[in-house]
């Protein structure tokens, strides 16, 4: 699978306008379909279906250094929602050793970009502040954007410095 990017936390693709787009690879820890009641769909429910290319953890992501153009960061956020609620099916559920998930994936993320590739990783504040977020790498982000009812969601992005910046 050569691929300019990469999605680690695919989940069911919600933000991807082609959730089959070709020059990704999508990937993810769970593999699974659940119905969800909505009360606005046919039958009073609809699917939620996580079905990755590879199955994988973003801690360690099983390609080699500096093979993506692009990489899509967006982990689970969710600390304190029970395991089975829909919230947590929908967005997956970190565990009581989220920073140090968080900080691999983080590492492993820009292990894997090229020199001055980019990393768009997306994060709600819904139990997590962004700026404890921040502190789990040494990565800089060049812009973001809060977005949402209560703008707890945030878009953020980075470029890897080049082989140059590393060797200073």
């Amino acid at each position: 699978m050569n691929k300019p990017v990469l999605d680690p936390c695919c989940g069911s693709r919600m933000f991807w306008f082609d959730k089959a787009d070709e020059r990704a690879i999508f990937g993810d820890i769970r593999s699974e379909r659940h119905e969800l009641k909505d009360a606005s769909s046919k039958g009073g429910s609809r699917q939620l279906v996580i079905h990755p290319d590879l199955q994988l953890d973003f801690c360690q992501l099983p390609f080699p250094d500096e093979q993506f153009h692009l990489v899509v960061f967006d982990p689970p956020h969710l600390v304190h929602n029970g395991s089975h609620s829909w919230l947590a099916k929908k967005y997956g559920k970190l565990g009581t050793a989220w920073r140090d998930d968080v900080r691999c994936g983080f590492a492993e993320c820009f292990r894997v970009l090229k020199p001055f590739g980019t990393l768009i990783f997306k994060w709600s504040e819904a139990d997590v502040k962004v700026s404890e977020l921040l502190m789990l790498t040494e990565e800089k982000p060049l812009i973001g954007n809060r977005y949402g009812k209560r703008s707890q969601s945030h878009w953020l992005v980075f470029m890897k410095p080049g082989r140059e910046a590393h060797s200073e």
